[in-house]
């Protein structure tokens, strides 16, 4: 090699970036200290920013286009390097590639349950996940505070970041959300376009423009999510009979599992329960007790009180549980009557006027 071929080798002529991954944001043109040549090439592409650093400074920003390194194309570079015109040596910059394209199925998710206030269930704990969209909104912020001097910039090297942003903000946004849980799911594409409005404003302050939150799926603990199972087969049965009858239909179909009897017993237990409730309801006026005694029944607080004789009633009458207006019934009357009628006698303490 002679000592031409490699003075012109130290100079770069071709400065461009063809990027075959799917993850760089930002890629340092390796010079290996090589200086760019005067007059040398510049390609940028669609979806590509080109910024020329001179001395840790930012010189320029060029669009995609094609360039051709002189003065008069980067008058800053110019200013910086004290270029007259028409200079031609060699420079030293250093130029970063930003690929502004939007970068999909970046994953976040709640890495704890979120505790938040529903109208039906008072208080639940929901799990989410879901994917986002970026893309580089403002290079000079960009490499000021993410990149730095890092030469090759991927994905992964800021999206724990702003996964942790994302979730910082939708736990407020969640929080602040009146909608009721079982809700969520017909809303999701309108809950995303939300939160994407109100988290967006905390990623321009890295340079990046928030394009899109996905939600995917908010979910209920297991447990609850088991209970609402339950309940949504107990109510497709229609009623308490319906349910005992479907538990056990699902006991007897399900013989290996070794529940078919402890299900059949809980839906005959259910059904006796029923049955007692039933008839506690019923409001008919209790028999009387067969004896040659006459049985009363007193009215107390709304209950039927009784069978009693008639020693104590007198008791009843003499510490005021029973007054003149208490009501009461025996066996051969029609209706319930005052005491005073039933057992006018007990209120006759004083003898009457001599004639």
């Amino acid at each position: 090699m002679g000592i031409f071929d490699w003075l012109f080798g130290q100079f770069i002529d071709v400065i461009e970036w063809t990027d075959d991954s799917s993850d760089t944001m930002v890629y340092r043109f390796n010079r290996q200290g090589n200086a760019i040549k005067y007059g040398a090439k510049l390609t940028v592409r669609e979806s590509q920013i080109a910024v020329f650093v001179n001395e840790g400074v930012i010189a320029d920003i060029l669009a995609p286009g094609i360039y051709e390194l002189e003065t008069r194309n980067i008058p800053i570079l110019t200013e910086l390097q004290h270029w007259d015109h028409g200079f031609n040596s060699p420079f030293k910059a250093e130029v970063y590639f930003l690929n502004t394209k939007r970068f999909t199925d970046l994953k976040w998710g709640t890495k704890n349950p979120i505790m938040v206030r529903d109208p039906e269930f008072s208080m639940v704990r929901l799990r989410a996940f879901g994917t986002y969209e970026i893309r580089i909104d403002n290079p000079k912020r960009f490499l000021n505070e993410i990149v730095g001097t890092d030469g090759h910039f991927t994905t992964d090297e800021i999206e724990g970041q702003l996964t942790n942003l994302i979730l910082s903000k939708f736990a407020t946004i969640l929080g602040q959300d009146d909608t009721p849980v079982l809700d969520l799911a017909a809303n999701y594409q309108k809950f995303s376009g939300f939160i994407t409005e109100r988290i967006s404003p905390a990623f321009t302050e890295y340079g990046l423009e928030l394009t899109r939150i996905l939600v995917e799926n908010i979910s209920l603990p297991e447990e609850v999510e088991k209970a609402l199972d339950t309940r949504t087969s107990r109510e497709l049965t229609g009623n308490l009979n319906d349910h005992v009858k479907y538990q056990s239909g699902q006991a007897l179909g399900n013989s290996e599992s070794g529940a078919m009897g402890d299900m059949v017993g809980m839906g005959a237990g259910l059904a006796m329960g029923q049955q007692m409730a039933e008839s506690m309801k019923e409001t008919s006026i209790p028999p009387a007790l067969p004896s040659d005694e006459v049985q009363y029944f007193v009215a107390i607080d709304g209950n039927a009180e009784g069978p009693m004789n008639l020693e104590s009633v007198k008791s009843y009458v003499k510490n005021g549980t029973i007054t003149k207006q208490t009501r009461m019934w025996k066996e051969g009357m029609d209706a319930w009557q005052s005491a005073e009628k039933v057992i006018s006698t007990l209120f006759h303490t004083t003898p009457p006027p001599l004639s």
